[in-house]
């Protein structure tokens, strides 16, 4: 049986809003996890350490001069993070373990280093998280042709080719539909902890066929509210679809014919899928916790037999 003393490898997803951390033993098993712990946005880059210790003390080499490797992912490698990781430039692998940067700790017991994001120049857009994603589904499907997309806050659909991103696209309309529900005309019309599947399908195909219009399918959510007292389930999945329809003709050129796998949140991703299935696509959903770590992996392969 595994106890924290077996722990010889940490690693961390160190989002926006969130943290989570993996113990890793030498033979890849997770020995504890830490979820829901502070994101870069409560923190200051003098902050990160200290808090990160005061979560894995017990992990660490209680003796001796060992050190305990961390490997981080995600915005701790941003510029108000931790410390800069340096976006590298698609088309590139995600992980290119040459890359990797190394924070510089006060605490002797932690060796910590950062995955960089990911850039593309031309149109400009940039990943910090999902190249880890990605190159954890990459590690068990290493022949993987395709688009991987990433339904969140800030949807990616990306090109995967020969194990390299070639290249990729981000959709806000997570944070759109977030900002349109919470603090827009709208936020009265759509609070609901309901859903109707009819309603998004057909809200999707109405913007899908002509995202031009999405604007005024939006405002027509307020009228429905007012002169037909249409119920909130309905407007929210409305409002769901409206958005999902105008991004999914939006990536049109990146799904088209495409092998596809999704990452993200789950309840997120059958939405994605069920659009998807109305055009006639099929798309595996992956979970987002395991590849994350078996992307975090890739860059300690040899502290523990695979």
């Amino acid at each position: 049986m595994s106890n924290l003393s077996d722990i010889t490898l940490i690693a961390a997803d160190w989002g926006t809003s969130n943290l989570r951390i993996w113990g890793i033993d030498h033979r890849g098993h997770v020995i504890n996890t830490i979820n829901n712990g502070k994101g870069m946005a409560s923190l200051i880059p003098s902050e990160f350490e200290p808090y990160l210790i005061s979560l894995i003390e017990n992990w660490l080499p209680k003796e001796g001069n060992a050190k305990c490797p961390i490997i981080i992912c995600g915005m701790a490698g941003a510029k108000t993070g931790w410390k800069e990781a340096a976006y590298l430039k698609a088309p590139c692998p995600p992980i290119n373990k040459e890359k990797i940067i190394q924070v510089e700790t006060e605490d002797q017991r932690i060796s910590v280093s950062l995955v960089p994001g990911i850039m593309q120049k031309s149109p400009p857009d940039v990943m910090r998280g999902e190249e880890t994603q990605i190159a954890g589904y990459l590690s068990k499907n290493p022949d993987f042709d395709g688009i991987i997309c990433l339904p969140g806050t800030h949807t990616k659909w990306v090109h995967i080719s020969a194990n390299e991103i070639v290249s990729f696209k981000t959709f806000m309309t997570g944070e759109i539909f977030l900002s349109l529900s919470e603090r827009s005309i709208l936020k009265n019309s759509v609070q609901s902890n309901d859903f109707d599947s009819t309603s998004f399908l057909e809200a999707f195909e109405d913007t899908y066929s002509n995202p031009a219009l999405l604007s005024s399918k939006l405002f027509g959510l307020r009228a429905a509210d007012l002169l037909e007292n249409t119920s909130t389930k309905f407007l929210k999945s409305k409002l769901s679809g409206y958005l999902i329809g105008s991004e999914l003709a939006g990536a049109k050129s990146y799904w088209l014919g495409q092998n596809m796998i999704m990452i993200g949140n789950n309840d997120l991703c059958i939405l994605y899928q069920k659009a998807l299935k109305k055009l006639g696509l099929t798309a595996t959903i992956e979970n987002t916790q395991t590849v994350t770590l078996n992307g975090l992996k890739q860059v300690f392969p040899d502290s523990y037999n695979q």
